[in-house]
């Protein structure tokens, strides 16, 4: 599914809702063992909401990070993932989504501040979803409605906690009657 150029500027709730709940196994690019570094929050929150979580960095192959086995490379995990987490530089993404297509990924994910329009396309013409400039963890929190309560601005005034699901508990609730 190609798209058009400055698509990968805004993302619906539905699509990043979608991929979320879509996924299972998640590969980690630059995952760092350092617990105040963002990816090693990430790796680890990821972790704790059930998603295997697989961080790759070949400085720590063998080791673990947030008590997960780390692999020196994607082809290293040596089977299909669905979503590879890029937490490298731009420059760098190019390379890791030929590597995401290569093992099979089905999703590739761009960290805050990472966009590569040229690796997006070649992943879309692979048949993998893009998102760029996006954090999972955060984008789990904001749709789960664990961070719209402490103050991130989702510009939305409502009792309603939001849900992974679509839609509030209670919606839900009344379609199941």
């Amino acid at each position: 599914m190609s798209q058009a150029e400055g698509y990968h500027e805004h993302y619906s709730d539905a699509e990043i809702r979608a991929v979320l709940n879509g996924v299972r196994s998640i590969a980690i690019v630059g995952a760092s063992p350092n617990p105040s570094r963002p990816s090693y929050f990430v790796t680890k929150y990821l972790k704790a909401k059930g998603y295997e979580v697989l961080p790759v960095n070949p400085g720590h192959a063998g080791k673990e990070i947030a008590g997960a086995k780390v692999y020196g490379s994607l082809a290293e995990i040596g089977r299909p993932v669905d979503m590879v987490d890029i937490f490298r530089n731009s420059d760098a993404a190019f390379g890791i989504t030929e590597e995401a297509i290569a093992i099979g990924a089905k999703v590739v994910w761009m960290q805050l501040g990472v966009r590569n329009d040229a690796a997006a396309r070649l992943a879309e013409e692979a048949g993998l979803t893009v998102i760029m400039n996006r954090c999972p963890k955060i984008e789990y929190g904001r749709l789960s409605g664990e961070i719209g309560w402490t103050g991130v601005n989702s510009k939305v005034l409502s009792s309603k906690r939001p849900s992974m699901r679509g839609g509030t508990i209670q919606q839900r609730m009344l379609k199941e009657d």
